[in-house]
């Protein structure tokens, strides 16, 4: 496996890790539908959260989550439809970021709630 999918998926790690250690249950991880694929899909306080988790070696090009454009916020937007129609959940979904971000031996992380509306 290539470098960067090994630090990829120790990111999904780290994010799920800290997911849970702030309360939340995981309910799935690389969900996907059609093209789209959720990262991560937890629940917290009666609330759906479809989690996107996005990992630097450096912030020299610009932070992670400012690489998350409209396509993926459309395509994550999409197959959350497609998750809460298919498992009949009606509660309110949020939409959050993780970003992971590796400086030499050291990671950052950083949970970004309600991403979306930063955009």
């Amino acid at each position: 496996m290539a470098t960067h999918n090994e630090f990829g998926k120790k990111a999904e790690k780290m994010a799920v890790e800290l997911l849970k250690s702030k309360g939340y249950d995981i309910l799935e991880i690389n969900y996907f539908y059609d093209r789209a694929e959720v990262d991560i899909i937890a629940a917290i306080n009666n609330r759906i959260v479809a989690v996107e988790v996005k990992a630097r070696s450096s912030s020299f090009f610009g932070d992670p989550q400012s690489f998350v454009n409209k396509k993926k916020i459309k395509l994550m937007v999409k197959a959350m439809d497609f998750y809460l129609n298919e498992n009949n959940i009606d509660l309110e979904t949020r939409f959050d970021i993780v970003a992971v971000v590796k400086n030499k031996d050291k990671y950052e992380i950083e949970h970004i709630e309600d991403a979306f509306y930063h955009f």
